[in-house]
């Protein structure tokens, strides 16, 4: 009689790297600190769970609630080596996740718990914060809107404003992108209010002052500056037209104009590492005063006044592209045929030219003339109608580029001024171009909740609550993959060292900028298989690769996440 022979495979991939990357953040241990499970709750404690659920997202780029328990029950056995305990299918039920997600929604128990995650993740990644960049993004989807609900129409930077949406705030480190305060709000809020909450929520997250906040044009107002500078902290912004219209602009490049100003050139290493110049500009200095809550607030504030020649060159073309659609589409007027419409008076045909001159942005770089012109003309017979004569009125428009305007039009694009409240030492102008140049890290950042592996859109949760908490969840997400990358591209750029084989197809090519997402796809396909015979059961773990152990070295992981799921290879059935 032989025995009985039963194998079970299941998909490790990366999850140990996942699971082992949330406990260095002691994940799990700070949620049971901050989140206090139920009297009926049993089996993983509610740590442990988020940390299973988001290693679940990161690795399946899916954040439906009810697809986890089925993927869970595929992988008990790696879940238990990476856990380290127990675990079953029902650890992972679509109602304890939904939970879950409305305890993280709770503002006080959201606050106190991000603040101890920032900390804990100085205190292990030894980062030191200096800057901190600002952002926001929206997330449309098919929800139901309601007076006071979360998802509202409004200003969708999705192109989608047929759709409610949802508006992310996002605080990030910089140079890592890695998240440090995450608000979410209604839809339909303007930006430029959110900033200062989002500064508090910084300053109680990290209890730093002196740090630098950059971000774009909504950053500059006036409350929010005066807010940086009464708390000790700093900001780095380009100002928008309100703040800085062009006679204020023009003002500041007479001098240029004039030669009586020189400029210092910015040059930076490109992707083929070399030098290359990629802006220039020079700074003064003005003394601000803001009257805010009943003090006033007196500081010298430093304007850059900066042309990119990118910028420049990419706007020049566009205006000539402007220019000429704009007299194509005025000369077409005078056009006549089936279809088009007739001007028989000056009126009309300057009130279409005005709309197409509008259109495409060149209202005072043309000059338009409008002529009249009657005309006698023969109309032939038609049935019973008999040929006559008759007075025809005929208005033309014509168009001609305004050289001068043109001109000063082109010397002034490319053109921005920037202002920041630190000093020249601290901040000249060639740090202050290449620090905004970075300004891409948090829109990477909005990027990845956005898209894979996060997934935020679309959006399967209807409840405000829920949504709110999702939204915090996938902001520990990406907390870990920052930080992932962030430390491999560190070590790799001290080693000099390039990494090989990520790329499919391709297995030459080499990065010393490898993201996330290529690192953990290096980790496909990697097996547990539980062979049972009789009574003894045998564990075999796929080996691993030199790629998968080169990544393992460079995030400072252990070879023994993966091996020792493997290591006790006979167990009872």
């Amino acid at each position: 009689m032989t025995d009985e022979l039963t194998v079970l495979t299941e998909r490790v991939d990366d999850l140990p790297v996942l699971i082992a990357s949330l406990e260095k953040l002691e994940l799990a241990a700070l949620t049971d600190q901050h989140i206090s499970s139920h009297g009926n709750w049993h089996g993983l404690s509610p740590g442990q769970v988020l940390t299973g659920w988001l290693a679940h997202i990161l690795s399946e780029a899916d954040h439906r609630l009810n697809q986890v328990q089925e993927w869970a029950g595929k992988r008990l056995e790696t879940l238990q080596g990476c856990l380290g305990g127990p675990v079953c299918a029902h650890d992972f039920t679509d109602d304890r996740l939904a939970w879950l997600l409305d305890a993280l929604s709770d503002d006080t128990t959201w606050g106190s718990l991000e603040r101890a995650l920032n900390q804990q993740t100085l205190r292990v990644y030894a980062l030191e914060p200096q800057c901190v960049r600002i952002d926001s993004t929206t997330a449309s989807g098919f929800w139901e809107v309601t007076q006071e609900g979360l998802f509202q129409f409004g200003h969708s930077k999705d192109g989608r404003p047929n759709q409610p949406q949802v508006k992310v705030v996002w605080s990030t480190l910089d140079p890592l992108g890695m998240p440090l305060a995450t608000q979410v709000v209604s839809g339909e809020k303007a930006d430029d209010p959110l900033y200062i909450p989002a500064i508090d929520q910084v300053r109680h997250g990290l209890d730093q002052q002196g740090l630098l906040y950059v971000g774009d044009s909504k950053l500059m107002a006036w409350s929010t500056r005066a807010h940086l500078e009464a708390g000790g902290d700093f900001y780095l912004g380009p100002f928008s037209q309100t703040h800085m219209p062009p006679e204020v602009l023009d003002a500041y490049l007479q001098p240029v104009w004039n030669g009586a100003q020189t400029l210092q050139v910015v040059e930076r290493v490109n992707a083929e590492g070399k030098q290359e110049s990629i802006a220039e500009g020079f700074a003064c200095i003005e003394s601000v005063s803001v009257e805010q809550e009943g003090l006033s607030l007196n500081w010298e504030e430093q304007r850059l006044v900066v042309r990119s020649y990118r910028h420049a060159q990419a706007s020049k073309k566009a205006l000539r592209g402007r220019l000429t659609q704009a007299q194509t589409a005025l000369e077409a007027l005078n056009q006549r045929g089936k279809g088009k419409q007739r001007f028989d008076d000056v009126d009309t045909l300057q009130q279409a030219a005005e709309a197409l001159l509008k259109r495409h942005r060149v209202a005072d770089l043309l000059i338009v003339r409008y002529h009249e012109q009657v005309e006698e003309r023969w109309v032939r017979a038609y049935g019973s109608r008999p040929a006559e004569k008759r007075c025809i009125c005929q208005v033309h428009v014509q168009v001609e580029e305004d050289e001068v305007a043109i001109q000063q039009a082109m010397r002034r694009l490319g053109w921005r001024v920037y202002g920041t409240n630190q000093a020249p030492h601290q901040c000249s102008v060639e740090q202050a171009v290449l620090a905004y140049r970075e300004e891409y890290q948090v829109e990477r950042s909005l990027g990845r909740l956005k898209g894979k592996p996060l997934s935020l859109t679309p959006m399967y949760l209807h409840d405000d609550q829920r949504a709110t908490g999702l939204i915090r969840l996938l902001s520990l997400g990406l907390r870990v993959l920052t930080l992932l990358e962030g430390g491999v591209r560190r070590r790799l750029e001290e080693s000099g060292e390039k990494l090989n084989g990520l790329y499919a197809g391709n297995p030459t090519r080499v990065t010393h900028r490898p993201t996330t997402e290529l690192m953990l796809r290096a980790f496909k396909d990697v097996f547990l298989s539980l062979v049972t015979v009789g009574t003894q059961t045998h564990v075999h773990l796929s080996p691993l690769s030199d790629l998968q152990q080169k990544i393992l070295h460079l995030l400072e992981l252990p070879l023994e996440i993966y091996t020792r799921l493997a290591s006790d290879s006979f167990k009872p059935p």
